[in-house]
Order: structure tokens, then sequence, then C-alpha cells
């Protein structure tokens, strides 16, 4: 063989291992779970290839760099396997006590391109931005609120501004949701310290609520007389109104029947106040004109136990004189 069957034949190889190359390289598949994004000498394109069968240029002039679309978790907080490490967890609230949370952050690669080359470790710019996220909500919280009813609030603000530090880092991720898993005191000394406080604080809040329910019913009846004594007075007023009323249209009656009559008027007015001073008395009032004797009696029993009005003569009164002397004369 000579040196230019040689060459020939080690020119044939190149050749197909080049089309090896290329057929193999140029080709490349991309699941449903996943997501591509294609480098050309080195540079990302912010496109994202989607699944399915697809060609590019051969290496090294393109690779491609997939990555899943599936939702990660990350878990930072209280881990009991590494109890020795708990100051890691260590956070203080903002009414200066100090607690342990653990926390789970769902997210996602959206853009593969900043996820790739945005970064060095992406995931630990995520570890580092719930760390201080989280530690900065519980800073501003009270420790009731997240041992307590006050955790959901406080998910809400982490997740919040875990968005918006990851946003501002530009690393290609996005969170999904955030999860307080457990918050907790950190040792056992501290949680009964805590349990006291909290049953002190809700015995208090019980004898509130009694001392509030004592005050709302004293409240209530005194709301009930106070109605009661107005609805009284405004009666007593509605019958010294009709009184007065009632008094006026009398006067007014009583006057004119003066007016029209004043002597008949004044002796019925004189009769019958004598009548309303004395009214069991048996009253004759006597007026000796003359041979004439005038008695009227006046009384609520007056025309059935007094006589009825009479007059005498003078031979009468004489004949009776005599009468009497003649009894007198006998006796003796």
């Amino acid at each position: 063989m000579t040196l230019k069957q040689v060459y020939k034949w080690i020119t044939i190889v190149i050749v197909i291992i080049l089309l090896g190359l290329f057929a193999a390289t140029s080709w490349y598949t991309v699941d449903e779970s996943e997501q591509a994004v294609l480098i050309t000498f080195g540079e990302a394109e912010e496109a994202t290839t989607e699944s399915g069968l697809h060609f590019k240029l051969p290496w090294p002039i393109q690779s491609v760099e997939t990555l899943s679309k599936e939702t990660f978790s990350l878990n930072f907080g209280y881990d009991p396997e590494q109890a020795e490490q708990a100051n890691v967890v260590r956070m203080i609230t903002g009414d200066e006590n100090i607690l342990q949370a653990d926390l789970v952050v769902q997210w996602k690669i959206i853009e593969p391109s900043k996820y790739l080359f945005s970064s060095s470790d992406p995931e630990q710019i995520l570890y580092n931005a719930t760390s201080a996220s989280l530690r900065s909500i519980i800073g501003s919280s009270t420790i009731d609120e997240a041992l307590t009813d006050g955790k959901a609030e406080i998910e809400n603000k982490v997740l919040d501004l875990l968005v918006s530090v990851m946003e501002d880092y530009e690393v290609g991720i996005t969170i999904q949701d955030v999860k307080l898993q457990e918050v907790d005191l950190p040792n056992e000394e501290v949680r009964q310290a805590f349990m006291k406080v909290t049953d002190a604080r809700e015995t208090m809040n019980t004898k509130k609520n009694e001392a509030d329910k004592y005050r709302n019913e004293i409240y209530e009846e005194a709301l009930g007389e106070k109605d009661a004594i107005i609805t009284r007075a405004e009666g007593d007023k509605i019958e010294r109104v009709e009184t007065a009323r009632g008094n006026v249209a009398e006067f007014n009656a009583l006057y004119e029947a003066y007016s029209s009559n004043p002597d008949v008027t004044r002796q019925r007015l004189v009769l019958e106040t004598l009548d309303q001073v004395l009214p069991n008395a048996n009253i004759y009032i006597m007026n000796d004109d003359g041979n004439t004797i005038k008695y009227l009696p006046i009384g609520e029993n007056a025309s059935k136990n007094t006589p009825p009005v009479t007059e005498s003569s003078e031979d009468d009164t004489t004949e009776e004189e005599n009468t009497n002397e003649q009894e007198e004369n006998n006796n003796g």
C-alpha cells in the first residue's frame, strides 16, 4: 500500500467520523417533563425548546442543556436530625423572643438560560433569600402571632417578599408557594414558661369576657328601667295635660254660668263647697225673720234624715209654749 492510499483511507475515516459525529449531535429529543435551552458557541438563546425531536448544529458549534419542568421543594428551618445545628434556624421575633421555624418553599425554573448562566448556584441564592425573607417577617411579628393564628399572614408576607427578592436576582426561578410546617420555641423550659403566660392570658380574657357580659346585662337592665321611667313620665305628662284641659273647660263653663246668673251661681258654689268640706255632717242654716223660722239641711243624707222645710205661725208657737208650761205645773 502506497503512502497515497494511506492518506486516502485516513481521509475516509475522518469523513466517516465527522459524519457520525454530525449525525449523533445534530438531533436531540426533549421529554414532556423537560425544557431545553440551545447554546451556540457558549451563549444561551433566550427561547426555550419545548418537548419533541429537534435539530441543531453539531457539537461544538451548538449544544443543549435540558432542565426539568417539575416543581422543586426547598426545606428551610429546623431539622430534627441536625439538632446540634439548631442555631441555624433560630430567629428573633418583634417582641424579642426566640423561636424555631420550619419552612418549605415550592419553586420552578421558568427561564433556563438565566438559571444556567446568571449565577453559579441559583439554589443557594434561593436558600439565602428564603432565610432573609423569613427572618425579616418573623422579626416584625410577635411570638403570639407566630405560634397561634398569625401563621397564615406570616406565610403570605414571606411569599410576597421572597417573590420580590428572587425577581431582583433574576436567576430564572419563580416561587410557587411557601408553607410554615412548624413554629416552636427553642427548648422545653421556654415552652413551659410560654405556656404559663398563655394560660394566664387566656384566664385574663375569660375574666374580661365575663366582666363584659355582666356589664352588658346591667347596662341592658338600666336601659329597660330608663325606658320604663320615660314611659311613666310620658303617661303622667299626658294625664296632667288632660286634667288641666278638663279644669280649664270646667272653669270656662262655670264662668259662663256665672256671667249669665251671678247670684245663683255664687250660692251654688257655696253650697257645693260646704258639701265637699263637711260631707258627713248635718248642717242647718237658721234665719229668724219675724214669725218665720227657716232652716235648710245640707248633706248626703239630708233628704232621708231631716224633715222638710216648714214654716210655723206665732199662734202655733204660743200654743206649744202653753202646753209645755202646763206639763211642768202638773209635774210640780
